[in-house]
């Protein structure tokens, strides 16, 4: 072999060569792709830390009205249970009541029969 030649099979055959750039073109497509992954998901994550800080501040917030409304349903609940029995025995006699009172899950359980 001559000093003056190339020893790189790259330079010989054009195939090779055209070869070689798409997969370096390839490297580095994906090397961008997943630069940009790393940027979007960085923020997505802090779109999401924002948003559920935001969130859990109002809900600290409205924690005290909340609180102060399910006592009060608490406390009216067997008020309620009395209102939807009365409903119940109304609506044994009239069955477009009763059709509401099921569509909307008032209904009581059906008696067993004997």
């Amino acid at each position: 072999m001559a000093l003056n030649e190339s020893q790189d099979p790259v330079g010989t055959d054009p195939a090779l060569s055209d070869l070689t750039n798409q997969v370096a073109a390839l490297q580095r497509q994906i090397f961008s792709l997943l630069l940009a992954l790393i940027v979007v998901s960085g923020t997505v994550t802090v779109y999401l830390y924002r948003e559920a800080s935001v969130t859990r501040k109002e809900l600290d917030s409205i924690r005290p009205q909340a609180v102060q409304i399910i006592d009060t349903f608490n406390k009216n609940k067997p008020v309620l249970a009395n209102f939807i029995s009365q409903l119940n025995t109304y609506a044994q006699t009239h069955p477009d009541i009763e059709q509401i009172l099921a569509r909307n899950g008032f209904a009581a359980p059906p008696a067993a029969k004997k």
